[in-house]
């Protein structure tokens, strides 16, 4: 056996060539995706496969890659009871992050006034255009969102690749496996050495995360083009800003009470947001993600339990999304709604917003089944916003998935689940490891002292 040193994450990251490091060729593929839509709009309409392919492989993977997290992690927990704390915890917070994200979409659009002016006619909108979306965003009460998340088979959960059925099995057979004894010792290695696999595998597909980046945003440049911004630029002006005030003062102000810094935890995750941007999904970043909070200090069994719940639960720029969306409608058509109206439309929205994976266009569906169930509000006023949503999609996408790194550090400083001083030093660094093919990153054991700390990995002579 051979013993193979490495100095932290920043420093791997900094001997590589610029061009090998993965968020600059996501971010060349980004530019390049911009310009070719541009330029060539028939052709970077026609690379929609590229993005769509690549999200599919990665989707491929979120099932299995968060079934063997959370088994593994859950089962490496002492306490059970720590499981439920942090479920307790981890929904309290999702949900009044959700509550300040409808804020933060209703106070911008009401200061800025995006759809005032426009005098738009219920009567000339396309009814086609939600029709499309209405059977997909058809409106469930609380027990049928529950009774979703149980899945039709065990298989079932992996073959839909939702998240929240993996999540279900994922904490039964963790539960199962540690009351099993040695029975479950078996399975529990084999869960182990599997999630090496997978995040070996998962190595692999990254190395496209580039070539999916340039097709989806040459698809959206090409396809809808800087000029289909139009009179509504303003809106999607009103959008980002209250995305961005909800990044900088909520989550801003929740990481500073906590004793870490938000913008160092940004430039941690900027693999991932680079993918998310380009990709307008979080899910491929989903993977990369876990890997990193575990890199943070986190444990395991908490962070790989609260981020994957934060891709059903706590979707903020989705949050947003729909208050701003919904009071624009009724600014551009003439409809005055009370007090009472917007605070009911609030309370329906803290349902809608939740469940939606975190893949394109779900805000969209989000927003068509909370006005579906609305009288006040036309449901056809989706159609003012089909044509800029995939230029909002990005935002969404990043600032959910900001949100869910942010929480899923807190929740690890709730429950005493993370090293402060790991995660200190790793977002002092704000490097990265790129999760490469073939690196034994599972058997790393780390060693530290006051002054440096070593990283050291076993593989086979």
């Amino acid at each position: 056996m051979q013993m193979q040193a490495m100095v932290g994450p920043g420093h791997s990251e900094a001997r590589k060539p610029f061009y090998r490091i993965l968020y600059v060729q996501v971010l060349i593929g980004v530019m390049l995706g911009v310009l070719t839509g541009h330029f060539w709009p028939e052709f970077g309409a026609a690379l929609k496969p590229l993005g769509d392919g690549f999200v599919k492989l990665v989707k491929m993977m979120i099932a299995p890659i968060v079934f063997c997290t959370i088994v593994s992690g859950i089962n490496s927990i002492s306490d059970s009871r720590e499981v439920g704390r942090t479920l307790v915890k981890s929904m309290a917070l999702f949900y009044l992050l959700t509550v300040l994200a409808l804020l933060a979409g209703l106070m911008a659009v009401s200061l800025i006034q995006p759809g005032v002016g426009m005098h738009v006619s219920v009567s000339t909108l396309d009814p086609s255009v939600a029709a499309k979306f209405t059977k997909q965003a058809a409106a469930t009460g609380f027990a049928d969102f529950m009774l979703h998340i149980i899945p039709h088979s065990f298989f079932g959960a992996f073959a839909d690749g939702e998240v929240l059925p993996v999540l279900l099995i994922s904490i039964l057979i963790a539960f199962g496996l540690s009351r099993a004894g040695d029975g479950g010792a078996a399975v529990t290695k084999a869960v182990a050495s599997f999630s090496h696999v997978l995040f070996v595998s998962f190595g692999f597909i990254m190395k496209l995360a580039p070539l999916g980046a340039f097709g989806a945003m040459a698809f959206t440049v090409g396809r809808y083009g800087v000029r289909s911004i139009g009179s509504l630029g303003l809106l999607i002006l009103t959008f980002y800003v209250a995305c961005s005030v909800f990044v900088v003062v909520v989550l801003g102000t929740l990481a500073r009470l906590n004793g870490f810094s938000l913008w160092k935890t940004i430039r941690y995750f900027r693999e991932e947001l680079l993918i998310v941007l380009g990709t307008s999904s979080s899910e491929p970043a989903l993977p990369g993600a876990l890997r990193k909070l575990e890199q943070l200090g986190c444990r395991k069994g908490v962070s790989g339990l609260v981020l994957p719940m934060g891709y059903s639960f706590n979707l903020d720029g989705s949050a947003i999304y729909l208050t701003l969306a919904s009071i624009f409608i009724a600014q551009a058509c003439d409809i005055h709604l009370s007090w009472g109206q917007i605070a009911a439309m609030l309370g329906l929205m803290l349902l809608t917003s939740k469940g939606a994976a975190g893949v394109t266009g779900s805000g969209f569906v989000a927003l068509v089944a909370t006005l579906s169930v609305m009288p006040d509000l036309p449901v056809t006023g989706v159609a003012l916003l089909v044509g800029i949503d995939r230029f909002m999609s990005e935002a969404r996408a990043l600032t959910s998935m900001i949100s869910n790194c942010v929480a899923a550090i807190t929740v690890s400083l709730w429950e005493d689940a993370c090293d402060r001083e790991v995660l200190a030093r790793e977002l002092g660094q704000s490097g990265s490891v790129e999760i490469a093919a073939g690196t034994k990153i599972a058997g790393a054991t780390v060693i530290r002292d006051h002054k440096s700390w070593i990283s050291t990995t076993q593989s086979a002579a």
